[in-house]
């Protein structure tokens, strides 16, 4: 556990430290603006394109530092456990949650996002947590439907449709 926890603190550091980096990137379609410019508030409009990530970022490295001093000082339980991070069962679950997330990422290129999330829902619900068919089936083509309804009709945010795309051509027409 002790080993987990400033391995995780770490990566998370610099997981932020890499976000606060391209947080502070200016607009692409305005090179002039210098990098942590879009960063603050700006006059008259509010916030920047970069104020959230950047400073929720900042806040995400200031934990991780911390996590990093409590370990140091061996202030919390994880610290000062030398049992292992992951048991078989964990390292079995982590395996199935893990490579589910990997086929649904691998699906949404194939079939789509709605497609993809169609089958990864029946997979997690159905498969994983053994749940009976029907409500699987309902959840599993409830949540492509309103997500469908929520980004391409009311956002206009088209998210990729891999081959199932003709199978949309008709609800473009008929709700746009």
């Amino acid at each position: 556990m002790r080993r987990a926890e400033i391995v995780t603190a770490f990566f998370l550091g610099l997981l932020s430290l890499y976000f606060m980096w391209k947080s502070g990137e200016g607009p692409g379609w305005d090179p002039d603006v210098a990098r942590f410019d879009n960063i603050g508030l700006i006059l008259d409009e509010g916030p920047g394109s970069g104020f959230w990530p950047f400073w929720l970022s900042l806040i995400m490295l200031l934990c991780s530092i911390w996590i990093g001093i409590n370990w140091h000082l061996r202030k919390s339980p994880p610290s000062q456990s030398e049992e292992p991070f992951l048991d078989r069962h964990a390292k079995r679950t982590f395996l199935l949650v893990g490579g589910g997330l990997l086929g649904f990422l691998i699906l949404i290129g194939i079939i789509g996002f709605y497609g993809a999330i169609f089958v990864f829902m029946i997979y997690f619900i159905g498969g994983l947590g053994r749940h009976r068919l029907i409500p699987t089936l309902i959840i599993s083509t409830a949540i492509p439907v309103f997500s469908f309804f929520f980004f391409d009709i009311a956002m206009r945010i088209v998210l990729p449709k891999g081959y199932l795309e003709p199978l949309f051509l008709p609800l473009y027409d008929l709700f746009l």
